[in-house]
């Protein structure tokens, strides 16, 4: 099992930027969303495309929190995975990477939206899907 995540050298920054904007928590918290937000996407990514870890440095700890065990489990489900698996954490660091990608790409095109706006708006869609 891994120890530590690092995102790539390009989210350092997004993660800060998406932070203050949203407002909704330290960045381990937008760490998260970016997480379940791009696996919510149901897209496999591949290994071969996974970025460089000169970023945010977190501790599993920090950035699982005391739902470690529900984030493994996503990523385990996804991919078909044993949670021992070795190629876990560059999973997650993936999906962290892809996630924080897709809430920048979201935020900046709807300037106006706050934490609040974009839980709500998320919410409403995946209401909707049901």
């Amino acid at each position: 099992m891994f120890k530590q995540i690092k995102t790539s050298k390009d989210n350092r920054e997004v993660v800060a930027q998406l932070t203050r904007k949203l407002n909704l928590g330290k960045e381990n918290i937008i760490a998260r969303m970016a997480l379940t937000h791009s696996l919510s996407s149901d897209r496999k990514l591949d290994l071969k495309n996974i970025q460089d870890s000169g970023g945010k440095e977190y501790s599993k700890s920090v950035l699982l929190g005391e739902y470690e065990d529900i984030y493994i489990g996503l990523i385990c489900t996804h991919y078909k995975l044993y949670k021992t698996d070795k190629n876990l954490s560059k999973y997650v660091k993936m999906h962290i990477d892809d996630g924080l990608k897709l809430l920048d790409y979201e935020i900046n095109e709807n300037p106006r939206f706050d934490g609040f706006d974009f839980l709500i708006n998320t919410v409403t869609i995946g209401l909707n899907q049901i």
